[in-house]
């Protein structure tokens, strides 16, 4: 049911208020998301890396290095429908850009270059999206 109107000024104030109210709530479910996100790239156990220099023939010429953070990569969240709600919200404040194939992309910045832990800060933060009713999805590519 649409509500009425004294005035065109009194529509724009109350339109003004529900758009604030809904921004913060967006505020808030991006900083509860971001916050599940750390605790679960700070928490994953990435599997370690063996690296070996080899000539360009395969045969090893240098000692073996172990890399415990495993491996490179990086991870988004991508947020479909850039041009509404919390995907809107997201580019106007900074906090993602727009995708190349439609959507609000946030870059997981965090937690070195360790593949594992910005996957799975990406999808900790992906699953309160969706609990939201947000449709939002993993990106991710190895380095």
């Amino acid at each position: 049911m649409e509500r009425k109107f004294a005035s065109l000024k009194e529509k724009i104030a109350a339109e003004k208020l529900e758009r604030a109210a809904k921004h913060e709530s967006f505020a808030a479910l991006y900083a509860k998301a971001n916050a599940a996100g750390f605790q679960a790239g700070d928490t994953t156990t990435p599997r370690p890396m063996g690296i070996v220099e080899c000539d360009s023939a395969g045969k090893p010429i240098g000692p073996a290095h172990i890399e415990f953070e495993g491996m490179c990569g990086f991870a988004s969240v991508i947020v479909r429908k850039a041009n509404s709600g919390l995907g809107h919200w997201l580019i106007m404040t900074g906090l993602a850009r727009r995708h190349y194939h439609g959507g609000a992309e946030i870059w997981i910045h965090s937690h070195n270059q360790s593949y594992e832990r910005k996957v799975a800060h990406a999808n900790a933060m992906v699953k309160l999206f969706r609990d939201a009713g947000h449709d939002a999805f993993t990106s991710s590519r190895l380095d």
